[in-house]
């Protein structure tokens, strides 16, 4: 004997059509129109490429802009060099957006970490200045290395200083990020900067890594798999060469991604699997690629880090 459905059955049955459409959709749709893969985004950082006169950041932007990069992450020192020479960061805010590009964070070396009282309100008045150039250029972050004086890090201390910046950079509209530099004495580890930004309890922390400062601190090219993409806010791209120790390998021994032996198409899968959606911003100190014409270091610096990014099957 047969007996007619209740309504909390009824109901029961309804949801569980409805969740299973939720959680697996439309075949028929999902068929015609497949998501779309969202492509890297690549930066140049300005330290790539060498260019003299108070005009250099100019030159820099125009050859990412031939080069057809999507960002361009300029030093802040290049920025003060022109602007105290007449130049005009509207005239910087408009070439960059001619070419299309972005502005995802630039460079600046304030001493925030590590520094008595008179020292750290200097370094906030640097701080606001910086951010406010980078502001005017279209950008909306600024990096922040452990540049200055090396001492024992105090993470709970070391925390409440990023915070610090953060707050500044709400007012102003540039986020500060933590950068990993291997070669320090202390914050040369992927752990410890992720530990300051984690200590600043703050929703905009997260930090910049760099695959030859992974190498150079002893951190691993393994240790971004443990991060949310989301805590990443840049990541900086380069190789290492072959049968170079850490101990002794240094900026200007980085070379074009590809020509090292660095695993770049795991550490691209590994952030494509954590969620990493931001660029990836070339950055190299070699003295060799500097003697290059700005635009041909440029384009070959972009055709370089392709190839790595079609050989990863990231793309």
């Amino acid at each position: 004997m047969q007996h007619e459905p209740t309504r909390r059955q009824v109901l029961i049955a309804a949801t569980g059509t409805l969740g299973a459409t939720a959680l697996v959709g439309d075949a028929s749709s999902a068929a015609k129109a497949p998501p779309e893969t969202k492509k890297w985004r690549i930066g140049l950082n300005t330290s790539s490429v060498h260019a003299d006169g108070d005009d250099a950041v100019v030159t820099k932007i125009n050859a990412a802009a031939a080069a057809g990069y999507d960002a361009i992450e300029p030093w802040v020192r290049d920025i003060d060099k022109y602007v105290k020479s007449g130049g005009s960061l509207d005239d910087l805010r408009k070439r960059i957006a001619d070419a299309d590009m972005i502005v995802p964070s630039a460079v600046a070396f304030f001493h925030w970490l590590f520094s008595t009282d008179e020292k750290w309100t200097a370094a906030l008045d640097e701080v606001k200045r910086a951010m406010e150039h980078v502001r005017a250029i279209g950008g909306t972050g600024i990096v922040a290395p452990p540049a200055g004086p090396q001492d024992p890090l105090d993470m709970p201390d070391a925390g409440r200083r990023y915070r610090k910046l953060l707050e500044i950079g709400e007012q102003i509209g540039v986020t500060p990020f933590v950068e990993l530099w291997g070669f320090r004495e202390t914050v040369n580890r992927l752990g410890e900067c992720a530990g300051i930004a984690i200590e600043a309890h703050h929703p905009r922390a997260g930090i910049v890594p760099d695959i030859y400062h992974l190498y150079k601190g002893g951190s691993g090219f393994d240790t971004v798999r443990h991060l949310n993409g989301a805590f990443i806010k840049g990541f900086h791209f380069n190789d290492v060469p072959a049968n170079m120790p850490r101990e002794t390998i240094s900026d200007k021994d980085r070379v074009w991604p590809g020509d090292g032996v660095a695993p770049l198409g795991q550490v691209l899968k590994d952030l494509r699997a954590i969620g990493y959606t931001g660029v990836l911003s070339l950055e190299l100190f070699n003295r060799t690629y500097w003697k290059q014409d700005p635009v041909t270091a440029a384009k070959t610096g972009l055709e370089k880090m392709r190839k790595v990014i079609a050989e990863s099957g990231t793309e």
